[in-house]
């Protein structure tokens, strides 16, 4: 492996980025990424994470399962920063590895109520202040699960397949606002998210790689910076598959 990327070469100056589920992860290394390259980062999570950095997120607390917790944020967000350029939809929650049969009905609600609609309810209230300046930038963190149906992971996979079919169907709605919506489906990422998961359910992703390793959350905040920056002009609605190797369509 290379050693960590600095990111460098965006020029995100003036402008603010929210990210949710960022007290850790995937979520603070894309708002590392985009403090590093001037913007203002701003981290919509239950808990903040470490703050003791120079280019720690701003945090606001969000429930993204409760849509009051999520208003107050956008208003505080707003009245401190007074825009939202970039929304990556980050915030997940992978659910117990068991067979459908045998799943809790209210777990699959939770992981149902946290990928699919918590992403929804995100969106319905950013969307709004994204069109009022008629540019934004929207990410939706999906995985390769909604493409291909993780056994023993019905709930989330069930879940990831609505982000990848809400992400094209949002992109078409906005196609002519100035504001594009993609979405990264990757692979099993070195995250604690994995913790969730049974070790042998973590080494069965693994072994489905051609590159036989996990993702990281530097190659993800990579992909999302370039689905932010204004180099990413033509592409909206697309799903961009981060699977080292793994995706076949």
């Amino acid at each position: 492996m290379s050693t960590r990327p600095t990111f460098a070469g965006y020029d995100f100056a003036g402008r603010v980025a929210v990210v949710t589920g960022a007290a850790g992860g995937i979520g603070r290394t894309v708002c590392d990424a985009f403090a590093q390259n001037g913007a203002r980062t701003v981290n919509w999570d239950r808990v903040a994470g470490n703050l003791d950095t120079p280019d720690a997120p701003r945090h606001f607390a969000v429930d993204i399962t409760q849509p009051d917790s999520i208003l107050a944020a956008l208003d505080a967000t707003l009245a401190e920063f007074g825009r939202i350029d970039c929304l990556v939809n980050n915030a997940g929650f992978a659910g117990p590895t068991l067979p459908l049969d045998e799943y809790d009905p209210l777990e699959w609600q939770r992981v149902i109520d946290v990928n699919l609609l918590g992403t929804y309810h995100v969106s319905r209230f950013v969307v709004p202040v994204m069109r009022r300046a008629n540019a934004g930038r929207i990410v939706n963190v999906a995985s390769l699960a909604g493409k291909e149906g993780t056994p023993n992971a019905s709930a989330y996979s069930a879940a990831k397949a609505g982000v990848i079919a809400m992400t094209k169907s949002l992109g078409k709605e906005l196609a002519q606002t100035g504001i594009v919506v993609n979405g990264i489906a990757p692979a099993a990422v070195e995250t604690p998210l994995l913790a969730q998961m049974s070790p042998g359910h973590v080494q069965t992703m693994i072994g489905k790689s051609p590159m036989g390793r996990l993702g990281t959350t530097d190659e993800v905040a990579s992909l999302a910076l370039w689905l932010c920056s204004d180099s990413c002009s033509f592409s909206t609605g697309a799903i961009f598959d981060l699977s080292g190797g793994r995706a076949t369509y």
